[in-house]
């Protein structure tokens, strides 16, 4: 699917997740917790981290994925050269279809962004 526009797909996202962890309020909990531990800084920092959640995104090709991660890279400061980089890391590793799922990141970041290409 090509999303068109990354901030109405996560609150579309946003309100199906909120039923969803209503329905399984136990999982849920155990679901943000991991996000919390991985995500949180330790050896590597929370936007190191968000740049490598972003790449396994564009490799599982998972919009709800590039939507999170892309605005979360965002807000720990990633520079667009970095999602860059990290686009060119899931295309090494998983071909044509990162390539396509990476040029949807680059949209998804720079919707979080206004589009500053600095």
């Amino acid at each position: 699917m090509a999303v068109s526009d990354w901030q109405a797909f996560i609150t579309q996202t946003d309100a199906r997740m909120g039923e969803l962890r209503g329905g399984i309020p136990g999982v849920a909990k155990g679901f943000h917790e991991i996000a919390r531990s991985a995500i949180g800084a330790g050896a590597l920092d929370s936007r190191t981290k968000e740049l490598i959640a972003l790449a396994i995104g564009i490799t599982v090709r998972c919009d709800g994925c590039l939507a999170y991660h892309a605005r979360a890279a965002a807000k720990y400061g990633a520079s667009r050269e970095e999602i860059m980089e990290a686009i060119g890391v899931a295309v090494y590793m998983g071909g044509g279809p990162s390539m396509i799922y990476g040029a949807e990141a680059l949209a998804a970041y720079d919707s979080f962004t206004e589009g500053d290409k600095g």
